[in-house]
Formats: structure tokens, sequence, C-alpha cells
């Protein structure tokens, strides 16, 4: 864990791949079980904007609110820090900034990893510490924190990247979609692009596929089908709550695997669906969205 010493403290210091996010006094110490939790469903949000290498929660009351994303990309970063910026999060505004020195997982792959005396930082005078650690100590809140995307994480499977809808900003680029969600460019619509596998084609009395049931008609709730076992109400709603009108998810008790989000309308359900089919909440498990059954 980075200590809160280095934590950013304005805007202009140079973008790395690690971002550090803020939700002021929202989340306390944690246990194991929430501490996990709390990371699956930064994770959810935030594998949108490319490779996540690690996640790292706070345990401490001095970091309280405090957590680091570090990404592959700077770019991946960025998009998350300019997208996401305010984004409520435990019904407290998430603030994010670059993180102001590199993790200790990309310092190692740089090569520039120095191994810090632990022991010497617990016994470091009080006359040393920052402001803002005596202020987040005194007051029992955490020091505003920022988001910060760098470098691969072992054990933390690379997600499919799931486009989303957002209001634009001045002088921020455009949202756009993960490879594979847009044609490459010169295809036309229907042209195969090369590598890829052209249609069956059925031999000579072979019967053909069977093809799948009928849409529901549309309406205002989504069932979701072909979730993970650690699915969780709150990973849903991070997901689904950066759409207008969403309103809530509701599990199915003893099943794991499917899940229903109602919105205030039809539209708006359809838009959730549209951006979020087929979003890997994990590496094999697409979702599957579609309207419920009236």
């Amino acid at each position: 864990m980075v200590p809160a010493s280095d934590f950013p403290q304005a805007l202009d210091i140079p973008p790395l791949a690690q971002i550090v996010l803020g939700c002021h006094g929202a989340v306390s110490p944690l246990a194991s079980e929430l501490h996990e939790e709390l990371k699956k469903s930064l994770y959810a949000i935030f594998s949108q904007f490319g490779q996540i290498l690690d996640i790292l929660v706070s345990r401490s009351l001095k970091m309280r609110g405090q957590a680091f994303v570090i990404f592959k990309e700077v770019s991946s970063a960025t998009n998350a820090l300019r997208s996401m910026q305010g984004f409520p999060f435990y019904d407290k505004p998430m603030r994010i900034q670059y993180a102001k020195t590199d993790s200790d997982i990309i310092a190692k792959m740089k090569g520039t990893f120095v191994e810090r005396d632990r022991k010497r930082e617990k016994r470091k005078p009080k006359s040393q510490e920052t402001p803002a650690a005596k202020k987040a100590v005194q007051g029992g809140a955490a020091a505003p924190v920022v988001g910060a995307v760098q470098g691969p994480v072992p054990g933390m499977p690379p997600m499919t990247q799931a486009p989303r809808i957002m209001h634009h900003m001045p002088g921020q680029p455009p949202y756009m979609p993960p490879p594979g969600m847009i044609p490459p460019p010169g295809l036309a619509p229907g042209q195969i692009p090369p590598g890829a596998m052209p249609p069956q084609q059925l031999m000579p009395g072979q019967m053909p596929p069977a093809q799948p049931l009928s849409e529901n008609p549309p309406n205002h709730i989504l069932f979701l089908t072909n979730l993970p076992e650690e699915t969780n109400e709150l990973m849903l709603s991070m997901l689904f709550n950066q759409f207008p009108g969403f309103k809530e998810v509701r599990l199915v008790p003893g099943r794991h695997d499917i899940a229903f989000v109602e919105f205030d309308n039809e539209v708006q359900a359809g838009a959730a669906r549209d951006a979020l089919q087929g979003f890997k909440i994990t590496q094999n498990n697409a979702m599957k969205i579609s309207f419920a059954k009236k």
C-alpha cells in the first residue's frame, strides 16, 4: 500500500497508470468479507476502461475511504479518471486523481522498486507527519483521495470492456467502445473481418440448428442470466446505476446465476441492455440480458 503522504494534492502531477479513489467517510475499517466485496465492486465498475492489475483498499483507520486502482496502461487510467470523477459509490461521490508515485507492483515492473523499512516508517515521529495525515487522524475521517490506474496484477484476470453511456464533458475525449464492439474501419455492414469464421454451411440432408426462442417484448424490467457464483446486489447495482432510470436490482433466493434489474421505462431498460450485453463479470461468465416476461 502506498503511504498516505504519497497521495496527490494537485492535478498537475505526471499521469501514472495508477489512480487513487477517495470516498470520504464512506468506508470504515473493513472486515475481511466486506473488504473483498468492495474490491469486487471496484473491479466491476473500472474494468470497462482497461486491464486492471491490482486493487488496493486500505483497512486502516488513518486511510479510511481510500483505494488504489492499478491499470496496465496509462490511457486506461486517464479514461477512468475523467469518466468516473464524481461517480456515486456507497452514496458518496468518488474523488479521483493520479497517484503521486508508482505502486510497488509497477515499480517492480519498471525495475525501480526499492524496499521500504516498514518498521522505521511506523516509528516516524509525529513531527514528520503531513498536515493532511494529522487532520485525518484527529478528525476521524480520511483525507480526500483520488483514483489511479497502472500496472498488471497477478491473479486478476483481464475483463472484457463494456460500453458505457455517460454525458460528454467539454475537453473530455468521447468514450470509445473496446475492440470487438465496433466494426473495423473499411468493413461494410455484414462483411466478415479477416480471420473470422464464416457462417456455418449446411451439408446436404443436414437439419438447420434450432432457432432461439423469440425475444420477450420490451418492458422496464431486465432479466439477467449466466451470472457467476460471487455475484451480489452491490456489484450489479454498480454496473447498472450508471444508466438513467435505474431503480433496483432483485436477486432470486437460492439462485446465484439469475437476477432482475428494474428501470423507470422500457426505453431506459433497453439502453442498459444493449450497452451491457455480454459484459464479463468474470473471465468465464458473459452476462446475458433479455427483457423479463410480463
